[in-house]
């Protein structure tokens, strides 16, 4: 008799993959952000309050003014956050089932994993430099609907000056996307870290789950084309930025001398190993954002979605 598959596979090698977490994003903003070395732990934004008074003289033989540039005498300063986690694995385990795959390293992979996702969040919504929280209130618009080309070019007019990229929900973008095909708009695209992204006036829409979608069917949305049949509502907000301490814009922060280059301000350390053989690792990251001239963010608000 010819040999039957089920005892043929006895004799085979299954092909295996690492763990997947269905929840890992791209974390597109952690990318898009320039950041900045921190020394220690805070970062200390001086602005200028009275600048030098420049006047055009006329007359060659006339005295100069006298004027100096006066700066804020009690400057912002911005304490880096954390977020951490810990990593708990039997020793045993580590040592008997760590073939193909690294058991401890893929634990330790699937941490760093949600110590980002957790990271990009807070950028966002951190009570003390989330960029939603700390957006200058005459830097804020709010929509009627959702979000139109005239909502994002009324962005473009606050953040005039050098804008760099748009942050919105995926499903904002998808309203966004909808109103321009109603118009008969084509939105191009651009390729960056080898994926395409759409942009607006030559300006990048950069997709983030973090931006908070408040659920719920938003006034007006069904009028102008949000929610509707097999849609979820709600509102959201996008985000428009300058970056770059050169530029006066957005920045991210992170610690000095803490990490690899791979993973910068993110320390992994072996707490110890008790007595049932389980050794503990602690995972944590330190970071913050800053935003050096209120003019570098606007937020376009109540975007129906």
């Amino acid at each position: 008799m010819p040999l039957a598959p089920a005892p043929a596979r006895n004799l085979i090698t299954t092909t295996k993959t690492p763990p997947f977490w269905p929840a890992n994003t791209p974390r597109w903003l952690l990318s898009f952000l320039p950041w900045v070395e921190v020394g220690a732990g805070v970062y200390r934004i001086n602005r200028v309050t009275e600048p030098a008074q420049v006047v055009v003289d006329y007359d060659l033989d006339a005295p100069n003014p006298l004027t100096e540039v006066s700066y804020e005498d009690t400057p912002p300063e911005i304490e880096l956050a954390s977020v951490e986690t810990n990593v708990q694995v039997y020793t045993r385990v580590a040592d008997l089932y760590s073939r193909p795959f690294d058991q401890l390293q893929q634990q330790l992979r699937l941490a760093v994993q949600q110590i980002k996702e957790r990271k990009e969040r807070e950028l966002l919504v951190h009570p003390r430099f989330g960029l939603l929280t700390v957006a200058a209130p005459e830097m804020r618009l709010t929509a009627g609907g959702p979000p139109t080309p005239d909502d994002l070019d009324n962005l473009l007019a606050l953040v005039w000056k050098l804008p760099a990229f748009f942050v919105a929900h995926p499903r904002a973008i998808a309203a966004f996307a909808r109103d321009c095909n109603e118009r008969g708009l084509t939105l191009a695209t651009v390729q960056l870290f080898g994926v395409p992204f759409l942009t607006w006036r030559g300006v990048p829409i950069v997709p983030s789950d973090k931006v908070p979608v408040t659920e719920g069917h938003a006034e007006g949305a069904e009028a102008a084309g949000g929610g509707g049949p097999g849609r979820p509502g709600g509102t959201s907000s996008i985000l428009l930025m300058r970056v770059g301490e050169e530029q006066q814009g957005v920045v991210g922060l992170h610690q000095s001398g803490i990490g690899t280059a791979d993973l910068p301000s993110l320390a992994v350390r072996l707490m110890g190993i008790n007595e049932a053989n389980i050794a503990r690792y602690q995972l944590v990251c330190y970071f913050g954002a800053a935003v050096i001239v209120d003019d570098a963010l606007g937020v376009l608000e109540g975007v129906a979605v």
